[in-house]
């Protein structure tokens, strides 16, 4: 992981859509850095605002209905305050995403490679010739087999891994500085999960790329992740390295989330731990700490918002949590079948 200075700053980024129920806090003040050679993992259930949190650095929230605040500066330019047209300059360039869907993303009656060169070409004057050599070299690189051939291939002849590789090969093709994977094993076996996870860490230390990975999955993370934000109803709640996140978690929504791991070290129950109840709506969130509802540690204090500090003593470890230490270290012990981790 890269100590340098963050090629990634997001600063107080609030993204609120109005709707017919009301105003829709989707993110609601979230604040993060990533830096070159690093992989961020964001994680949560659906709703938490992770993937919209990617959107709208690419610009992609942007509509009538939408109010969008705060800064996310990357490379000197703002991407919350710049012109479609600068944004279009940075897309591809400096910043690509790879989007949770490939079979939705890739145009199903075109060639894999055409589509790879169309997006090569719309960024730099490079000939056919060497857009299609470049296209193919991208294939390899991403684990294509006979890259040659495949890439005259259609999206429906390729795996559900492979089309992944292309989507991959396609995000890296004009050579950005960050990359976000928002949900790249979505609907994968979990050895081809474990592939992709592993490519994507390959290509993160090879090419010094600064890497977001949105998922919902703790365990998808465990293993190429060096950072990783916990979000909840559109705010982080926790934050930290992968190892204190996975071996000193600090809110019972991230305990949640690692109970509802298959752990391969532990004597199979009969069905994993789960949160109780439902996220809360985004348009009518409930006073205090969000999760409150949901959380069976909850106490009078919970009415109050808790802010993003260090309350474990440690400075990159952060949390919302107003539970004391001690009574953290006594719930996380329970046993699983509510909310609750063993400490590892």
């Amino acid at each position: 992981m890269s100590d340098g200075a963050p090629l990634l700053s997001v600063e107080d980024l609030r993204v609120h859509f109005q709707t017919e129920d009301g105003v829709v806090k989707a993110v609601d003040g979230v604040s993060f850095e990533v830096r070159r050679g690093e992989v961020l993992a964001i994680v949560g259930e659906s709703g938490c605002g992770k993937s919209v949190t990617a959107m709208s650095l690419m610009g992609l929230t942007r509509g009538p209905n939408a109010e969008i605040t705060g800064r996310a500066t990357l490379g000197g330019t703002d991407l919350v305050a710049a012109k479609e047209s600068e944004l279009r300059k940075v897309r591809g360039n400096e910043i690509a995403m790879i989007f949770q869907d490939p079979m939705s993303s890739l145009n199903p009656v075109h060639r894999v490679g055409a589509q790879i060169v169309e997006q090569i070409q719309a960024h730099d004057d490079i000939s056919d010739s060497d857009a299609k050599a470049r296209a193919i070299e991208l294939l390899k690189s991403v684990g294509i087999p006979g890259a040659e051939e495949r890439a005259n291939s259609y999206p429906h002849e390729f795996s559900g891994g492979m089309r992944q590789r292309a989507m991959i090969a396609m995000g890296l093709s004009v050579e950005p500085d960050l990359l976000i994977a928002d949900e790249p094993t979505t609907a994968l076996d979990v050895t081809i999960q474990a592939q992709i996870m592993r490519l994507l860490r390959k290509l993160n230390e090879d090419r010094g790329l600064a890497t977001i990975l949105i998922t919902h999955d703790l365990g998808v993370v465990a293993q190429v992740a060096d950072r990783i934000l916990v979000m909840y109803a559109g705010e982080i709640v926790e934050t930290g390295t992968l190892e204190q996140i996975f071996y000193d978690p600090q809110h019972p929504y991230t305990w949640g989330l690692l109970g509802s791991v298959m752990r391969l070290d532990r004597e199979r129950s009969d069905r994993l731990a789960q949160i109780k109840g439902q996220p809360p709506s985004l348009a009518s969130l409930p006073e205090g700490c969000k999760f409150r509802p949901r959380c069976p540690h909850a106490f009078g204090k919970c009415t109050q918002h808790p802010e993003l500090e260090a309350r474990a003593g440690d400075g990159p470890h952060l949390d919302r949590c107003w539970l004391d230490a001690e009574r953290k270290r006594s719930a996380r012990t329970m046993k699983s079948g509510e909310i609750g981790l063993e400490a590892a």
